[in-house]
């Protein structure tokens, strides 16, 4: 009879959303009543949805409640632990429960999380870890090399290289001493796939990089992860200690002649550092900036010694590669490309939060099978893919199978996964102005292209939003981007006008709105909208007590009115109004 145990979901989306409060209510409820029933810390398990998440397994079987609150706990310990009666309230999984939120994924990357803890080495032990670097050791760094070849996998950082072709190169290079660096410098706005994967399962990670080492003859690894994780990075660090004590790192590991030893480097937030020989420069001590190649890092990287670079995703792929063999890893997938892809799956859909399926699946499969569709059942209106080096897919392209090579075909990329979804309240022109910013910010400033180009693309998208853009802007815009593509010195500065072309291909009719009509479709773009109150006002005052500018004058009781020449068309009272009697024209 299998022992009963509780999992809450501590992963950062859990504790954001009150996971202490739930574990506090839980193990103070079962102190009260004589309780020894064991509560383990795990990772995210993709539902972020429904944090806080707890899962109770006993001999029934698995039990998973979300949406949860101090109080919640509390009923989870008296009426199931106690009473043997699932608390059905908060219930979303049980035996004869499903949720079909996980019925189109294929858990290989996310295996782990959620049902591990991820600070405890023998848990990752007792799930199969560490099996795959014991054959690596045991087959040889040839035969690893051609199993990963072998599997297909490719870089799920961006690029979609193939991985074993890149450890080949740095396997071939001849030097004293080689590097291995795990790029966990995770910066698109609204992707969370690194941070989930290193706080859920960060010894698959680990593993990885080791194996990557033993195969491509490194003696030292960095992992670069920003410092904005400090709970992935304290997860590291335990996890490298605990490898170290188990003899999976250090010296002559598993008593093979092989030795590696891994550092952390906190990054400090620049979104250019995830370009290899940025991170490689910030490594070194220097400002992050991008150099030219060749020659590659494989060849001359970090300190100028050979280096193979993977992001985390990519890495742990690898340990179940090693354990269950390519043949198998390339069972889902598509003929170029094997395995899975994790999305963070984020924006205007009601299930966001974490999700791997096989490369090849289709966009409509993920947003509206696992996503469940759009928020108060509106319109799909877009999908941004690959954050802001990628491109906005419109509703037409919902059939799209998400693989490398369809994905450029379309105008997006796979990016590193995020997936941020839109619907008929955002106007595409400002969501290309949003992409754009960020970039044009955070460029490092080293090539004129990326510099200049971009701050004159982010200029002219300006003036669409405030109603002053001119045809002759597109065709500007058009011929910027393709400049700065064709001239930019790294990834960055290359695919910064992603969002920007594809908005302009597959939603010209709303730039043409701003230009012709001086009009926001969608309603956003503040200088071309217009706030009134209509009617149906009750005089309730709430508007005016939240307007900040004070342009909202009224009596009790009766219609307010809103001062045009003082509105700055902020939108806070329409959000406090409770019936509805503000209008946006």
């Amino acid at each position: 009879m299998p022992e009963t145990k509780i999992l809450i979901g501590y992963a950062s989306c859990g504790i954001a959303a009150g996971a202490s409060d739930v574990e506090r209510a839980l193990r103070s409820t079962m102190d009260e009543h004589g309780i020894d029933t064991i509560i383990r810390r795990v990772g995210c398990v993709g539902m972020c949805h429904n944090e806080p998440i707890v899962e109770l397994i006993d001999e029934k079987g698995h039990y998973t409640y979300g949406d949860l609150e101090a109080k919640d706990a509390v009923k989870i310990v008296t009426e199931h632990l106690l009473g043997g009666t699932p608390y059905e309230d908060k219930l979303i999984i049980s035996p004869e429960k499903q949720y079909d939120y996980f019925t189109k994924q294929k858990k290989i990357v996310l295996r782990n999380s959620g049902v591990i803890d991820p600070e405890d080495i023998e848990d990752y032990i007792a799930s199969g870890g560490y099996e795959g670097l014991k054959k690596a050791l045991e087959v040889g760094s040839d035969d690893v090399v051609e199993e990963i070849k072998k599997s297909k996998l490719r870089g799920r950082g961006g690029a979609g290289f193939p991985t074993g072709l890149k450890w080949q190169f740095a396997r071939d290079a001849k030097a004293d001493s080689k590097y291995v660096i795990c790029n966990a410098d995770e910066g698109d706005p609204g992707a969370f796939m690194d941070r989930s994967v290193l706080e859920g399962d960060p010894h698959a990670v680990l593993e990885g990089m080791i194996i990557c080492a033993f195969a491509v003859g490194a003696d030292k690894g960095y992992i670069y992860c920003r410092a904005e994780y400090p709970l992935a990075i304290r997860r590291l660090e335990i996890g490298i200690r605990q490898a170290e004590e188990k003899g999976f790192l250090g010296d002559n590991i598993l008593g093979s002649e092989h030795s590696f030893r891994i550092i952390i480097k906190e990054g400090a937030g620049a979104f250019v550092c995830g370009e290899e020989t940025a991170l490689m420069h910030s490594i070194e001590g220097g400002r992050g900036m991008p150099r030219p190649r060749p020659p590659f890092p494989a060849q001359k990287g970090l300190f100028g010694k050979p280096t193979n670079i993977n992001n985390v995703e990519t890495l742990a792929n690898i340990p179940y590669i090693l354990r269950e063999g390519a043949e198998k890893y390339t069972e889902c997938g598509t003929e170029r490309s094997g395995g899975t892809k994790v999305f963070a799956l984020a924006g205007k859909v009601k299930r966001g939060g974490l999700v791997e399926v096989p490369i090849g699946t289709p966009l409509k499969d993920i947003i509206y099978g696992i996503g469940d569709g759009i928020e108060g059942d509106r319109e799909f209106k877009a999908v941004q893919l690959g954050g802001p080096s990628g491109g906005c897919l419109p509703a037409e392209y919902l059939d799209t199978p998400v693989d490398y090579e369809t994905l450029t075909k379309a105008g997006a990329i796979m990016g590193s996964g995020g997936m941020i979804v839109m619907d008929e309240m955002d106007c595409m022109v400002n969501v290309a102005h949003y992409f754009l910013d960020f970039t044009q910010k955070e460029s490092c400033g080293k090539c004129t292209f990326c510099r200049v180009g971009t701050k004159r693309m982010l200029e002219i998208l300006e003036r669409f939003t405030h109603g002053n853009g001119t045809l002759d802007d597109i065709t500007t815009l058009e011929t910027l981007a393709s400049h700065i593509k064709a001239y930019s010195l790294c990834g960055l500065g290359q695919t910064a006008p992603n969002p920007v072309l594809t908005t302009l291909r597959y939603f010209q009719d709303e730039y043409l709105a701003h230009i012709d009509e001086g009009r926001c479709p969608a309603k956003v773009c503040r200088d071309l909208i217009t706030f009134t109150i209509t009617d149906t006002c009750v005089g309730c005052g709430l508007c005016m007590y939240e307007c900040s500018v004070d342009a909202i004058s009224g009596e009790k009781r009766s219609k307010h009115v809103i001062d045009q020449d003082e509105c700055i068309s902020c939108g806070a009272c329409g959000e406090v109004c409770p019936v509805s009697a503000v209008e946006v024209l």
